[in-house]
């Protein structure tokens, strides 16, 4: 079993993701940290480094070597992942891509005291602010997080009504 998690920042890919990765019995990575990991450095500092499309190069290559080294796995993705170097076809073709789906009300209370830290959301440090630039990147993602065949909207995604959703998912197909 591979189960992705999709969807914005703030959105509790990571903190979801680590306990599935338990209630299934498999491993749990984290896209991010293991590009951290990989580059030895932070991401604020790539991009400031190297720039986004340096950042998004190597996302789908640790990407790429993660579904090749795991057959087994929930993998938390980056909220753009899934935009950019076809990266979302390679989470639809090797495992269940989950959107994990929340209003942008509940982002910004979420983000705001670390929006400074992530380094597309820097700019927007008040909250209107932040507001509008997670209106519009939502904007921009949102054909890409609807491809996926699960989505769970908040409040409600707990490790309960994954399973749920996995296991309706897994009876049809």
């Amino acid at each position: 079993m591979r189960l992705y998690l999709i969807g914005m920042p703030g959105a509790g890919k990571t903190t979801l993701g680590r306990a599935l990765a338990t209630a299934y019995e498999v491993p749990f990575r984290d896209l991010d940290d293991e590009i951290v990991r990989r580059e030895q450095r932070s991401i604020p500092e790539i991009f400031a480094q190297e720039g986004e499309e340096y950042f998004r190069e190597q996302e789908a290559e640790v990407l790429r070597e993660l579904v090749a080294e795991l057959p087994e796995l929930v993998l938390s993705t980056g909220g753009g992942t899934p935009c950019f170097h076809h990266n979302l076809d390679v989470l639809l073709e090797t495992g269940l891509t989950l959107y994990l789906a929340v209003p942008v009300p509940e982002l910004v209370r979420r983000l705001l005291q670390q929006a400074s830290q992530r380094p597309l959301l820097a700019p927007a440090l008040d909250a209107a602010a932040l507001e509008t630039r997670l209106t519009e990147t939502l904007a921009a993602r949102q054909g890409f997080y609807d491809r996926a065949p699960l989505c769970c909207a908040a409040p409600i995604c707990s490790v309960e009504a994954v399973r749920q959703l996995v296991d309706r998912y897994n009876a049809t197909v």
